[in-house]
């Protein structure tokens, strides 16, 4: 498929991405998630299944495979 994003001529393949969100104040990341990746601009489609399951990971969060550590970007004055 052509990609959406104007002026692209890029297409959609299909991959597995790495998906992050914030939920109720948390950084939530998912690994492995299916997506459509346009192989010029990278523009992002997921299927409305894939987004119906990433909300119902969501809402019962289960236990992480795994923890990473978080930094903050701050610049100095």
């Amino acid at each position: 498929m052509k990609c959406t994003v104007e002026d692209c001529s890029g297409t959609y393949e299909e991959q597995l991405i790495t998906h992050t969100v914030r939920y109720r104040g948390q950084i939530v990341v998912i690994d492995h998630v299916p997506a459509q990746v346009c192989d010029v601009c990278g523009d992002i489609l997921l299927a409305p299944e894939t987004v119906r399951r990433i909300e119902a990971l969501l809402r019962t969060m289960p236990h992480p495979v795994s923890t990473v550590p978080l930094y903050e970007y701050a610049q100095s004055a």
